[in-house]
């Protein structure tokens, strides 16, 4: 059972410690990795999915329930509990929506006949571009693959720990896909550029220099910024519907 999983502090780039306090994190939290492109945000996010214990680049720990995972084990013990959404998305399966899932539910000794719908609905309420179980899966856009793996591993698959990069350019509605993650008690870290995405969460990791610098917990001025940002954000998504169905941008 997975409880806890905590970050013990390696080096920067330069080979100076860094500095912050070992952090650890549960399930049903939400962790924002920010800093700019280069800062290390995709060796912190691969630190974690390797269950890194010392032999990285960053020569960070990554402790799970407050033990450093068995260096022969680590990599199973990884696949069990962790699952990566990548920017890229492709599928190798040259098959359906209904057919992937199936599959899945198969590996997983689910009944699909009770699956397959709610994956199916949930995908659809993240993207705005509907999907169906006979799609096939080569010919769904970016943004509903990646809604249809944010609702596989919520619904489907058992992995404690999400890793997403850049959830924000799939084009979904990414409030829905973390609040459907944060409901099923995933621990989710997201790297982002997006202050909107960054102060959803709680807490956010900031990165400089390969280094983790800075680990800052959002106070009330920032929640009142947060709500401010949200404003906007209901106004351009607002914008972008009124955009993709041909009508004119004017409110």
């Amino acid at each position: 059972m997975f409880h806890e999983l905590t970050i013990i502090p390696g080096r920067n780039k330069n080979g100076q410690p860094e500095s912050f306090a070992p952090l650890t994190m549960k399930p049903g939290q939400l962790y924002a990795v920010v800093g700019h492109t280069g800062s290390g945000k995709s060796r912190l996010i691969q630190d974690l999915e390797q269950l890194a214990c010392g032999d990285t680049v960053s020569g960070r720990h990554v402790w799970i329930n407050g033990n450093l995972p068995d260096k022969q084990a680590r990599f199973n013990i990884s696949r069990q509990l962790i699952a990566h959404l990548s920017q890229n998305m492709r599928f190798v399966l040259d098959g359906t929506v209904e057919e992937f899932i199936r599959m899945h539910c198969t590996c997983r000794q689910r009944d699909w006949h009770r699956v397959l719908p709610e994956v199916i609905d949930q995908a659809n309420a993240i993207t705005p571009e509907h999907l169906h179980g006979s799609d096939g899966l080569n010919l769904l856009s970016g943004g509903q693959s990646r809604a249809l793996m944010i609702a596989d591993v919520a619904v489907l698959c058992e992995s404690p720990i999400v890793l997403i990069d850049e959830v924000e350019n799939a084009g979904i509605h990414k409030e829905k896909a973390l609040h459907l993650l944060l409901k099923k008690q995933k621990l989710v870290l997201i790297a982002t550029h997006d202050p909107h995405t960054a102060l959803m969460s709680d807490c956010r990791i900031c990165m400089k220099n390969g280094g983790i610098q800075s680990v800052i917990e959002r106070n009330e001025k920032e929640q009142e910024t947060w709500e401010r940002l949200h404003t906007y954000q209901q106004y351009i998504v607002e914008m972008q519907r009124k955009m993709r169905v041909g009508e004119l941008c004017v409110k």
